[in-house]
């Protein structure tokens, strides 16, 4: 599957579209922009690692069976570490899995083959014949958008009852206690996310949506926080507050540009807060938000300047 080993390179006769070398430079085209058609699953591998051995066999296979229903990216992070870093990969192999241009389930190591095959069954179910799920999520994320709490709650509830580990939905289901303002519900939830699904991209930025509220009820004002700034610009806690603030205000990019302020002039204070609120700010977003593309790449430039 890996590199340039023919013992690892895709089987005579598969079609190139189906699984295919990813990179940062083809990332939109090959995985957000093509899963809107069919759902692709990522791959990140090296060349060095072994259980990534393993399981690319598996991914290749399940894929092939699966016959145009969904595809695979294997991206080398050895290469292209720019998306790794957008999608937090700390260990590899990950696995992420893209429907409608956002990641809708993942996982990390090598699975046997039995739970590969699921994995795949599951997006399959997810770009084909659901019996409406995606339509019904779709629906459920415009009533939360339009502030109708109670219904997206119903409604989210209602898919996990027919796919509990649906990482959409219960990231929905939890993001939409966030917004009517029980956060102990929401709290309660996270806390309860099934194994399967706890670490996926929707139940993260749940958690950290969730975070970033609980911040925002005890913000200071903003007007005061910035005289504080403007008087004393080495008042880091003024700063860090001001970014609050700003966050809760709904200034996100505003407060992303203060933390790596803060993070310029002293990137321990406070054991590293900065740099730590980022984090969440960015796992509370899209991955593919031009706010977060823009602060990963100006506090990686901090990091290795």
């Amino acid at each position: 599957m890996f590199g340039l080993d023919e013992t690892q390179s895709p089987a005579a006769g598969q079609s190139a579209d189906l699984i295919k070398d990813g990179s940062d430079a083809t990332f939109m085209e090959d995985v957000v922009e093509a899963s809107r058609q069919v759902p692709v699953i990522v791959d990140f591998w090296a060349t060095w690692c072994g259980p990534c051995k393993q399981l690319g066999p598996a991914l290749e296979a399940a894929v092939t069976a699966a016959k145009g229903k969904v595809r695979l990216v294997k991206i080398d992070v050895d290469q292209n570490q720019m998306v790794a870093g957008q999608l937090r990969v700390q260990s590899i192999p990950t696995v992420y899995a893209f429907w409608q241009g956002q990641p809708v389930d993942g996982f990390q190591g090598a699975l046997p083959g039995s739970e590969v095959k699921k994995f795949i069954e599951k997006l399959v179910a997810l770009g084909g014949d659901d019996g409406g799920l995606a339509d019904a999520l779709a629906a459920a994320e415009e009533m939360l958008t339009n502030g109708d709490h109670a219904d997206a709650v119903e409604t989210f509830a209602a898919i996990l009852g027919e796919e509990p580990e649906n990482a959409a939905a219960f990231g929905g289901l939890a993001r939409s206690h966030i917004a009517a303002g029980d956060f102990d519900a929401a709290e309660t939830l996270l806390q309860a996310a099934p194994p399967a699904i706890s670490g996926a991209q929707e139940v993260e930025a749940a958690r950290a949506q969730l975070e970033l509220a609980k911040q925002a009820a005890n913000a200071g004002p903003e007007a005061e926080l910035r005289a504080a700034v403007g008087a004393d610009p080495v008042n880091h806690q003024a700063r860090f507050d001001l970014a609050v603030a700003l966050n809760a205000s709904g200034k996100v990019e505003e407060a992303v540009d203060q933390l790596l302020e803060l993070f310029r002039r002293d990137r321990e204070w406070n054991d590293g807060a900065a740099r730590a609120q980022l984090f969440t700010i960015f796992d509370a977003l899209k991955p593919q938000d031009p706010i977060v593309l823009k602060g990963r790449r100006k506090l990686s430039s901090m990091i290795f300047a």
